[in-house]
């Protein structure tokens, strides 16, 4: 990561850190499978909003993808392409607002879409459905939208011919950092359910979820169903990718302000999992550190090694981000980088317990880091 070689330049700690060159690799990747598929890409706002990346990403990819009112603002200010606006529920005072702005609006029920379906074609609106392919490979029912009882989309049986007067596409979402060969299996569920419906399409949109950027992801895979699917049924694909946008672009990185010790050495951080890394804890997952490895539980360090718990600041019991094993001792005022915190940290994190927001910046390919935004006691005051 270039971050490592820019540390001298961060004066205040806690802030994440997005690195340009990084990006654009992200994104010179998804130009090549929409190049090659035909297929458009959206950014997921609700994965990355970082302000100062949306023009650089608009380079690259159609538009975004939003889950609302704000998100659509958002990529009508910074982005300015297509934008595809979903929502388990749209409401009555917002809807006017993200008909004007969108594209396409993806309808989540038979309710919304008669309750609003005449509003958006009157617009001139391309209006979707997203329904349930009832088979999903996420790794837990918390991330799981085709789990039983799920109010995320309209199943088959639930669908009829009738149904699609005025509606362009079909929409579903049943990934969460999965492969090519995961997408394919949920593809031969959707085709097999939604298949008599293609005819009277102009568009299918495959979801988030694809671990695109991350090392091994069969692309070529990826472009090929794409290219089959379209050529098949006439049809034009969308993708909607959010993490893999942003997969190992930034870091989150932190000061030790203090060290005590409890049987194991604690370093006690600026920063807390809790409020700035949910992911860690709701996955769960434990974040790699640069310079550091992770010490799994009851192993031990290297003779040349020094353990410590990273702990983060606030009063949580559990604001631990685990044991690493670090080559130099750990010292107040160090810095500790926690690598890829760019993708759903920034859009997550709170101001819990009072401790502050991190400050946003940009590192540019030249090696600039740009100071993007920094927090204070007024944002804190404005969101109590």
């Amino acid at each position: 990561m270039q971050i490592l070689q820019n540390l001298d330049k961060i004066e205040k700690t806690p802030i994440y850190v997005v690195e340009e060159a990084a990006l654009k690799r992200n994104c010179e990747l998804l130009a090549k499978i929409k190049e090659q598929s035909g297929a458009k890409i959206l950014l997921a706002l609700k994965a990355f909003s970082f302000t100062a990346s949306l023009k650089l990403i608009s380079k690259y990819l159609d538009g975004a993808t939003c889950s609302g009112l704000w998100e659509a603002k958002l990529a009508k200010e910074f982005m300015g392409k297509e934008i595809h606006t979903y929502s388990p529920a749209f409401k009555d005072d917002e809807i006017d607002e993200i008909t004007e702005l969108s594209n396409h609006i993806v309808f989540n029920s038979l309710n919304q879409l008669n309750k609003y379906k005449d509003k958006a074609l009157k617009k001139g609106k391309s209006i979707g459905l997203r329904v349930n392919p009832e088979l999903s490979l996420a790794p837990k029912a918390l991330y799981n939208p085709c789990a039983r009882f799920s109010r995320l989309g309209i199943l088959a049986k639930d669908l009829q011919d009738e149904h699609l007067q005025g509606v362009s596409g079909l929409h579903f979402h049943a990934l969460c950092e999965e492969s090519a060969e995961s997408l394919e299996l949920v593809l031969k569920s959707f085709e097999d359910k939604f298949g008599k419906f293609f005819k009277k399409l102009r568009w299918l949109n495959f979801g988030g979820g694809h671990h695109i950027s991350k090392k091994g992801y069969n692309v070529d895979k990826l472009i090929k169903l794409c290219k089959d699917f379209s050529s098949k049924y006439n049809l034009e694909i969308y993708l909607e990718p959010g993490e893999a946008v942003a997969w190992q672009c930034g870091s989150l990185v932190s000061s030790v302000i203090d060290i005590v010790h409890n049987e194991k050495n604690i370093a006690l951080l600026d920063t807390s999992n809790e409020a700035h890394m949910p992911d860690t804890v709701i996955m769960p997952y434990t974040s790699e550190v640069a310079n550091a490895r992770i010490l799994e539980k009851n192993s031990k360090p290297k003779q040349d090694e020094h353990s410590f718990l990273l702990a983060g600041i606030s009063c949580l019991a559990g604001d631990v981000m685990g044991e690493y094993a670090f080559k130099k001792e750990l010292k107040v005022n160090d810095k500790v980088v926690f690598l890829d915190q760019a993708h759903y940290s920034i859009v997550k994190n709170t101001t819990f317990n009072g401790v502050r927001l991190p400050s946003l910046g940009f590192l540019r390919e030249n090696g600039d880091l740009e100071l993007v935004k920094s927090f204070s006691y007024e944002d804190f005051k404005r969101r109590n």
